[in-house]
């Protein structure tokens, strides 16, 4: 699979697998990168610009919330949390997201 193919099916679902991570537990950017790299063994390595940029996106659309944790003296991250729109969405997307796998392994597997 060339590396454009790969990035343009992983640009369709960026969105719903953040909102999947922070529906399971607040979270910050940072920990949803290296949190989503490990669960995809590697396969999902994304810029910090791609997430950030995606969870603008998401609270624009009300489906998270942010708010600044101080973790140290001077320190501070911005944290991520599912809006109850944002959990609606969510169930929404996983069930089509659901639907659209069960056919195309039909597909291929036929």
């Amino acid at each position: 699979m060339s590396q454009l193919y790969a990035r343009e099916l992983l640009r369709g679902v960026v969105e719903p697998l953040l909102l999947f991570l922070i529906g399971e537990s607040p979270m910050h950017g940072y920990q949803i990168a290296k949190e989503l790299e490990k669960r995809s063994l590697g396969h999902f390595r994304l810029t910090e610009s791609t997430i950030y940029s995606a969870l603008r996106r998401l609270e624009s659309k009300g489906l998270v919330l942010s708010w600044w944790q101080r973790v140290a003296r001077e320190q501070k991250r911005r944290c991520y949390e599912l809006t109850e729109k944002g959990h609606q969405i969510l169930a929404e997307e996983l069930a089509q997201w659901r639907k659209f796998h069960s056919a195309a392994n039909k597909v291929l597997n036929s």
